[in-house]
């Protein structure tokens, strides 16, 4: 299970710091309390007085006594202004005891990342951050989406961070994570982890935390693809399988699989293979393939669907809502039609 690839790596944290504040707190509120309570034994003032006086000699302002004082007043006094000097050195202490520990811990990074997260929209998750799940990482952000890596192991994790993405420890499979992930509002979820029974259990969660979601699943072992389609993946894919079909492509028509491996790379062609959805009420809604080609987009096929599709489709064809468009163009021309679309 996903357990057995967890780094045991201890974390450097500070003392406790909340601890450390609500002991000053109290022991502030303790001191006004107490010297307060002096003046009033000693000096017979109001209550209101002896707060006051309290106060401005603890921090030091330097105002002149409410009334005179007297012998037993002026050791008071003296005492509660090494109090409020000590005071104001403990504050200064604490403060910066908390701010080099949230340096030294990571923890204002984690929050920075956790607040990056939770303002996510469409994004990508990604479950295991091994050489597929890191290929996989460098291709969406090529093609523009944003990604977050959920992984278990503390130097899988940092190699994600040193690689610009943001990242969630923790196990896949818990539902939990997903949602520290962002899941429910996510575009998609690829779950690369090296356990067959673990990418099941990841596409069982997030299916039912986001039913709208497109998974996209590794299968490792044959016969693993017809359960993962059954737990919810839109998608599977085995490393393997496909890299003995591209071999082949390869040896077979190699110009081909070149031509169609470069268009799909990002900055490998001036141009590149995109796919677009119609929107209802979008601007591509109604319009023509032949108004498209006007624009530098040629429309390779048209996708009704999972599988209907039309492959060239001819100009006057009008496009509908719910049509997924196959297309080429150069990259800029692409980019713009994705971002309105």
């Amino acid at each position: 299970m996903i357990e057995r690839r967890r780094a045991r790596t201890a974390t450097p944290y500070p003392a406790d710091v909340g601890l450390h504040v609500r002991i000053w707190l109290i022991a502030v509120t303790a001191v006004v309390v107490l010297g307060t309570a002096g003046y009033v034994l000693f000096e017979q003032w109001s209550a209101g007085d002896a707060v006051y006086m309290t106060v401005i000699t603890l921090t030091t302002v330097g105002f002149r006594e409410v009334r005179e004082l007297d012998g037993a007043g002026r050791v008071w006094t003296m005492l509660l202004s090494v109090a409020g000097v000590a005071i104001i050195f403990g504050s200064v202490g604490i403060v910066a005891e908390s701010v080099l520990g949230e340096v030294a811990s990571g923890r204002r990074e984690r929050r920075r990342m956790e607040e990056r997260i939770a303002a996510l929209r469409g994004h990508y998750v990604i479950c295991g951050y091994g050489r597929v799940g890191a290929t996989v990482a460098r291709e969406l952000v090529h093609g523009g989406r944003k990604v977050v890596v959920i992984d278990v192991m503390a130097e899988s994790l940092a190699e994600a961070v040193r690689d610009g993405h943001d990242v969630v420890e923790g196990d896949a499979t818990s539902d939990l994570t997903l949602r520290r992930a962002g899941i429910e509002r996510a575009g998609g979820l690829i779950t690369t982890i090296d356990s067959d029974a673990n990418n099941v259990y990841v596409t069982l969660s997030a299916r039912a935390l986001n039913e709208g979601l497109f998974i996209v699943a590794r299968a490792n072992l044959e016969g693993s693809e017809a359960k993962l389609l059954q737990a919810g993946a839109n998608r599977v894919v085995s490393p393997y399988t496909r890299a003995g079909r591209q071999i082949a492509e390869l040896a077979i028509r190699p110009r081909v699989a070149d031509f169609i491996d470069m268009a799909l790379s990002h900055g490998q062609l001036a141009f590149s293979i995109e796919e677009v959805e119609v929107a209802a009420g979008g601007p591509l809604e109604g319009r023509t393939i032949g108004s498209l080609r006007e624009d530098g987009i040629f429309a390779l096929a048209i996708v009704r669907g999972e599988s209907d599709y039309v492959p060239n489709p001819p100009t006057d064809r009008q496009l509908q809502a719910g049509d997924s468009l196959i297309v080429s163009g150069t990259s800029e021309v692409l980019r713009e039609l994705r971002a309105r679309a």
